[in-house]
């Protein structure tokens, strides 16, 4: 089932759910009374939390890369029309992403994962795609959105991990986010390209672009692991991309406890059951007993 991110917005954009969630509680004992009980749990993560360990969020008024509004250059488009801008921005993003470690709250979550594997189905489902859960140690990770550190041929489609630091020589010491830089020069001969034998295609970034379609084995086993959760944990995400957005608001309408943790409250989303108002660095190890 192929559903893209347009897709999906425009869709659940006429469509209503009925929520009948009880008031937001911040009663800890209560929570972990909840937990406790549970068997299947997922934690639903999103940019909030490596914000917290220095990784952009590129949304909102602060969401520019150079003069360039970075889900501009999130697109199949602007890697067709610019494929060396589009990999300067994702080069920065990877070292970025590299120099970054995860925080109390990336580690609170893999510590609970292990605590628990023998008596807990944990399914960690991310928005991100800087890596930090599996750096923290997390096992049982879906990363909806792909990852920086892996690549897509785009002809011959093969798909594989890359830590290589520049990921190509040409991209060494480039991506600044200096808004006086306008375009690239790279020739796009010089880019990442396949090595496999007659193939040499051009590489782009594995990350699900505006407009493109989630792998379907990735949200087929997001859903699964939705549909079957007793407790589901909502941490650091506005909540407002789809198909991700509409995951803790089924599982609520459905009887699921929900729990948000983040450091405003979401007014897009339905009242959850709890909320946690601060840095998930501080509200997560508290709450999981890590």
């Amino acid at each position: 089932m192929q559903i893209s991110l347009l897709r999906i917005t425009n869709r659940l954009g006429v469509c209503k759910v009925n929520i009948m969630a009880t008031r937001q509680s911040s009663d800890l004992s209560k929570f972990k009374e909840n937990l406790k009980g549970a068997k299947n749990i997922v934690i639903l993560s999103g940019a909030g939390i490596s914000a917290e360990s220095g990784i952009p969020t590129f949304r909102g008024a602060g969401g520019y890369w150079r003069k360039y509004q970075a889900s501009s250059l999130a697109t199949p488009e602007a890697f067709k029309d610019n494929p060396s801008l589009v990999w300067e921005f994702y080069h920065y993003r990877r070292e970025v992403a590299a120099r970054a470690q995860p925080n109390a709250g990336h580690i609170a979550i893999a510590k609970f994962e292990t605590k628990h594997s023998s008596n807990k189905n944990i399914t960690v489902i991310t928005q991100n795609v800087d890596g930090l859960h599996v750096r923290a140690g997390t096992k049982s990770l879906i990363e909806l959105h792909g990852n920086l550190y892996k690549t897509r041929c785009t002809k011959c489609k093969e798909v594989l991990i890359n830590m290589d630091s520049p990921i190509c020589e040409a991209l060494a010491n480039r991506g600044a986010p200096d808004v006086n830089i306008v375009g690239s020069d790279i020739p796009v001969k010089s880019l990442p390209h396949c090595k496999k034998a007659n193939c040499g295609g051009l590489l782009r970034p594995h990350i699900v672009w505006f407009g493109e379609s989630l792998e379907p084995a990735v949200l087929e086993k997001a859903g699964e692991a939705m549909e079957s959760c007793d407790v589901c944990l909502v941490v650091g995400t506005s909540s407002v991309v789809y198909p991700a957005a509409m995951f803790a608001p089924q599982a609520a309408a459905r009887g699921a406890t929900v729990a948000e943790f983040n450091i405003e409250t979401t007014p897009a989303t339905p009242d959850f059951h709890y909320y946690f108002e601060g840095p998930c660095g501080t509200t997560l190890p508290q709450a999981l007993d890590v």
